[in-house]
């Protein structure tokens, strides 16, 4: 099965898989590697233009989504 998931909002269009790329790229300029990366989370607040991760259950911070 193939499945997209889009956030929407104020007319901007955000794809999850551009999300998580963002994210794990976060990862990697911290100096990890890739396949360290055991667990991923992220709250996403449209209203805030914030993306918040949650890295291996562990480690916390957040983007824009611009």
């Amino acid at each position: 099965m193939k499945s997209t998931v889009y956030v929407e909002y104020q007319e901007k269009q955000l794809e999850e898989k551009n999300l998580i790329a963002k994210a794990k790229k976060i990862w990697t300029d911290m100096g990890k590697k890739a396949s360290e990366l055991t667990s991923l989370q992220l709250f996403i607040k449209p209203e805030e233009n914030m993306a918040y991760y949650l890295f291996n259950e562990d480690i916390k911070g957040e983007f824009t989504l611009d």
